[in-house]
């Protein structure tokens, strides 16, 4: 059997204390205060009561971990391992996407699926695992945020990896900060810089269902028009249900973010979509164009309704979601919320 046998969504064993989880980097790696973030992040899971093994890939003296073969390698034997639950990386970087067409795609399809966890560069890789594959993935804390405590109405990854759900998530109504490692490398709550809300443009209110998929906006269109981001597929495959996009910026300009959006749009990623959830951003402004003017410049001719400053990428808190789970999306006066079903 290969990977092009898999068009159906399988979802990893649930998560329990005592499983293993593994630590590698895909894309960046770790040293000086990143590296002791790291020890202490890995200590954290372990006295949850999680077995933890560190990978070999784990060098931030350059730009990546070490070279793509090897990166690729040692993701695909910790995926392929079946006393390995779960992998999360330290954190994301810039050229995840080397390691995209090196990872062992027929090996990985003979495996039973194991989670994999991560956002901002992460997301060159869950997007693939998910819609190539059939893998559900969760673009979710990286390591070194996983021991952040979440606000009333969010959950921790560990959480959502724990079951089928449903997994109910709502508006936290927070607006976070990461506390710089040379601060504090064991730090376990967010710095709070202010408040902030969901908001719903298209529509007054808002009660859709959809299969997720998504990921940082900068990372994920590099995949857009290829063998390893063809999300028109996946959502033709799942259009009985729909499909709710998600998407955030890290901190390309708005025009670069808006020419982003036009390639997904172009590339068919909203064909089958019910919604667009997009992710609250620091990412500057240009001149001539905001970051929300630059999603409804892109994607507001789609007529689909949009739910902005979701807690769901690079502006803490975080909100995990599962590429691949069914969600559904209420948005009114009385309610923010999203349920999410690993099914």
């Amino acid at each position: 059997m290969t990977w092009q046998d898999r068009a159906m969504l399988r979802f990893p064993a649930p998560l329990r204390p005592g499983d293993t989880i593994a630590v590698t980097s895909p894309s960046s790696g770790v040293e000086g205060p990143g590296a002791r973030r790291v020890a202490f992040c890995v200590d954290w899971l372990r006295r949850a009561g999680y077995e933890v093994v560190v990978g070999e890939c784990m060098d931030g003296s350059g730009l990546t971990a070490g070279p793509a073969d090897r990166r690729a390698a040692e993701l695909t034997a910790m995926l392929c391992d079946p006393e390995v639950r779960c992998v999360v990386p330290p954190w994301g970087g810039d050229t995840g996407i080397d390691v995209v067409d090196l990872l062992d795609w027929d090996a990985l399809a003979q495996a039973d699926p194991t989670w994999l966890v991560g956002f901002s560069d992460i997301s060159t890789l869950l997007v693939p695992v998910t819609t190539r594959l059939g893998w559900a993935t969760m673009h979710g804390d990286n390591l070194a945020d996983t021991p952040y405590e979440p606000p009333a109405g969010l959950l921790r990854w560990t959480e959502i990896a724990s079951g089928a759900g449903p997994h109910v998530q709502r508006d936290s109504g927070q607006v976070a900060a990461w506390v710089p490692l040379a601060e504090d490398a064991a730090a376990v709550r967010w710095r709070e810089v202010g408040t902030g809300s969901w908001r719903l443009h298209g529509a007054d209110s808002l009660a859709v269902c959809g299969r997720l998929i998504g990921g940082c906006i900068e990372t994920i269109a590099n995949l857009a028009g290829t063998a390893y981001g063809d999300v028109a597929a996946f959502g033709r495959r799942h259009a009985d249900e729909g499909l709710i996009v998600y998407l955030e910026a890290c901190e390309a300009n708005a025009a670069a973010i808006c020419a982003n959006l036009h390639a997904l749009r172009l590339a068919g990623w909203f064909e089958d979509a019910t919604a667009i959830l997009v992710g609250r951003t620091s990412a500057p402004d240009h001149p001539a164009m905001t970051q929300e003017q630059a999603v409804l410049d892109a994607l507001g001719r789609l007529a689909l309704p949009i739910v902005f400053d979701l807690e769901i990428g690079h502006v803490p808190p975080h909100l995990p979601l599962v590429n691949g789970a069914l969600a559904t999306v209420t948005c009114d006066a009385g309610t923010r919320q999203i349920v999410q079903e690993l099914r």
